[in-house]
Order: C-alpha cells, then structure tokens, then sequence
C-alpha cells in the first residue's frame, strides 16, 4: 500500500529541551490523538511537605496514576475493591499490607490485593505509579 494513500498519518516531531539534562519527549501525532513519549518519574514534581498526583489514564476499566510523594508522607491504611499494581519510579518506601511491612525502591513493583488494607509511607522523597484495573 503506497503511504501517500494511507488513511491515518503518522507524523513525528521532537521538542528539543531547554535543558540538556533533561531527555527529549518524542510525540507522535495521529488523526484521532497526539502520543507522547515521556519518563514517568518526570511527569510530576516534588512538592516540600505534600503528595502530589497526575491522572494518565481515567476510564471505566480503570486508572492509571503518578505520584510524588515528599519525605515522610503517606497514604493512611484503607482497602480497595480491585487489584492494584504499584510501579516505584524514584526512591524509596514502606508499603504495609495487611500489616506485613515491604520495603520498596526504585524499578520494585508490588501488587495490592482487593480488599486487603495497605498504606504507603515515604522513607525518602519517591514516586510511583498506580494502575488500577476494575473488572
């Protein structure tokens, strides 16, 4: 099939940062919606003495979430009706299930059960990422 004929374009454009620290974010445009590229641990900033979260997705089938969390903030104990997989993009943390303690750290994933209590507690300044799936 000859791309010119195509009926969706795909289209790839770079933003360059200001910065060189910082990685290029790569977007790729379709007819229906733009995508982008990005590192996670990137798409939400420490906030001095706050917990600080970004919806990525929000659907029916479920959520998928950042969050930054600064030194000694959490999550109190409480239960969820789903399953949730929780992804440590930078630091470290104490995750209580069912009042067994698990220390995580960075590139670590822990799965919260349904319906079992858990809480979040940072050791340090960290992030993660929750994906919730309801079924």
């Amino acid at each position: 099939m000859n791309p010119a004929h195509s009926k969706e374009q795909n289209t790839e454009n770079s933003i360059k940062p200001k910065d060189d620290n910082v990685k290029m974010i790569r977007m790729v445009k379709t007819k229906e919606h733009p995508i982008k590229v990005v590192r996670l641990a990137d798409t939400v900033e420490y906030q001095e003495s706050s917990i600080v979260s970004k919806t990525i997705i929000d659907k029916k089938s479920g959520t998928v979430t950042v969050f930054a969390f600064d030194r000694g903030q959490g999550l109190s104990e409480h239960k969820a009706p789903f399953d949730a997989l929780v992804q440590i993009l930078d630091g470290e943390a104490e995750i209580t299930i069912s009042g067994k303690k698990h220390p995580v750290k960075t590139g670590e994933v822990v799965i919260l059960p349904a319906h079992e209590p858990h809480s979040v507690r940072a050791e340090g300044r960290f992030k993660m990422l929750l994906t919730m799936i309801k079924a």
